[in-house]
C-alpha cells in the first residue's frame, strides 16, 4: 500500500494502477497520488520531471533504456506529441531487441520501465485521444 490511505477508494485506485495495461494518469489535486508513487518507487530509482523541463525527453529516454519508473508530473490537458509512442507503447523488435523510436531516436526498450503521469488540475478535460492512450484515475479527495 506504499502510505496510501486505507479507504476503499484508494485501495481500489491502486489495484487499477497496478493491473492496467496502460500508463496511468491521475488527476490529483491534493498531490496523494504523488507522494504514493514517489514512496511507492523510491527503492526502483524514480525519475521525476514536467513538460516544462528543458530536457524531459532525455530523461525520459534514460528512463526507458535502463527501465526506471518516471512520474511526469502537473501535467495540463495536453501532452507532448512526441510522447505519442510511449503512450501507446509502440516497441518494435530490431536485431532480436525490443526497441521505441522517440523523436528522431530509436532506443532499446527495457522491460522493467513503468510510467506514471500526474495533474494538480482539479477537473481537467481531456480529448478522447489522451483518454484512450491511458488509464484515468480521479485521485481528488472527497469529505
Amino acid at each position: 500500500i506504499a502510505g496510501l490511505p486505507n479507504d476503499t477508494l484508494s485501495v481500489e485506485n491502486g489495484v487499477i494502477n497496478q493491473f492496467s495495461q496502460r500508463w496511468t494518469h491521475f488527476i490529483d489535486p491534493q498531490n496523494q497520488a504523488n507522494k504514493w508513487i514517489k514512496n511507492m518507487e523510491k527503492d526502483n530509482g524514480l525519475d521525476v520531471f514536467k513538460l516544462s523541463d528543458r530536457d524531459f525527453l532525455r530523461s525520459m529516454e534514460n528512463a526507458i533504456r535502463f527501465g526506471k519508473p518516471c512520474l511526469l508530473e502537473n501535467v495540463g490537458e495536453e501532452l507532448d506529441p512526441a510522447l505519442e509512442p510511449v503512450l501507446l507503447k509502440q516497441t518494435y523488435k530490431q536485431q532480436g531487441n525490443t526497441v521505441l523510436k522517440l523523436g528522431d531516436t530509436v532506443i532499446p526498450y527495457h522491460e522493467d520501465f513503468r510510467m506514471y503521469i500526474t495533474t494538480k488540475l482539479p477537473n481537467p478535460h481531456y480529448t478522447p485521444e489522451i483518454s484512450t492512450k491511458l488509464t484515468l484515475i480521479n485521485f481528488t479527495l472527497s469529505p
